[in-house]
């Protein structure tokens, strides 16, 4: 009987996305370092565009498709020991964390931020700033597993997510 628990627990677990990935409707993000915008795609649609901060010379903020597999609220900032909730923490109120360069979801992602002024400026060591209020609504929308997709391109969100798979007209 506990296998069988086990095996349905597995999966019917949000973590263990089975099938290709990602499924048509599933959350997406692009991330493009030209412009410094985010965008979210949920059900084939291009549902917000935001402005982002990132990485202060082009190879800081990796490229590539990437998941999420870390997911933080308050979350603490190691380099300086700063805690969770503090004024002081540049990383906000949230953090999103994806597998960038066999990390463990704990070197990149997309964080808020306790410098709003920054945002739409190459600024980073690497991760993708948001302005706390929009990381917040972003964090409560995406699972982990979700997908992101960093480039540094001139072709619009639109041809990007159609690319991808993810959005269509």
């Amino acid at each position: 009987m506990f296998i069988f628990a086990l095996i349905f627990a597995l999966v019917t677990s949000p973590i263990w996305p089975l099938g290709p990935n990602p499924l048509p409707g599933d959350p997406y993000i692009i991330v493009n370092k030209k412009s410094n915008e985010l965008a979210y795609f949920h059900e084939e649609q291009l549902k917000e565009v935001h402005p982002v901060a990132t990485g202060k010379s082009i190879e800081l903020t990796p490229e590539g498709e990437f998941n999420i597999i870390v997911k933080a609220k308050n979350p603490y900032y190691r380099k300086k020991d700063i805690r969770g909730g503090d004024p002081k923490n540049p990383l906000g109120t949230r953090w999103i964390g994806f597998d960038a360069e066999d990390t463990d979801g704990r070197t990149y992602g997309v964080h808020g931020t306790n410098y709003p002024e920054s945002i739409g400026s190459y600024v980073t060591q690497g991760c993708i700033r948001m302005l706390n209020e929009k990381v917040e609504a972003l964090f409560d929308q995406v699972p982990i597993g979700t997908k992101v997709l960093i480039v540094n391109s001139d072709k619009s969100f639109e041809v990007l997510g159609k690319e991808k798979g993810v959005y269509r007209e």
